[in-house]
């Protein structure tokens, strides 16, 4: 097995902590109290930032591994990598306002849906020759 879908994996995971510390930096900014998870609009948008990855992660990870496995590590790792480019281009859009997460949140949503897909058809073909 090739090793760049654990690259892509390692990457994906780094960019969660990242913006996981980007809420506890932005608690500190925004004055916002643990628990406390509204009041502030932009403390707001760091948070949603950081869950809405949380929630991808749980998407992504598996739908890359069975690419990987079924179809090809290399083309698993090129769809991974544009996921987590569009994870970046939403943090940052969205950081900035709301209305900007779009791109970002439409290209990891198209990397993940081509990453899903793509394990259907590789699982089924693989079916079908065994």
């Amino acid at each position: 097995m090739s090793p760049f879908p654990s690259l892509v994996t390692v990457s994906a995971l780094i960019l969660y902590f990242v913006v996981t510390i980007n809420v506890g930096r932005a608690r500190a900014k925004y004055q916002v109290p643990v628990p406390q998870t509204t009041g502030n609009l932009d403390f707001e948008r760091v948070l949603r930032v950081q869950l809405n990855t949380l929630e991808q992660l749980a998407l992504f990870l598996p739908a890359l591994w069975l690419f990987s496995v079924y179809v090809s590590p290399i083309w698993g790792s090129v769809l991974g990598a544009t996921w987590i480019i569009g994870r970046i281009a939403y943090a940052w859009g969205y950081y900035q306002a709301a209305e900007k997460r779009g791109v970002g949140f439409a290209i990891s949503s198209l990397s993940s849906i081509g990453l899903i897909l793509g394990s259907l058809v590789g699982i089924i073909l693989s079916l079908i020759k065994a």
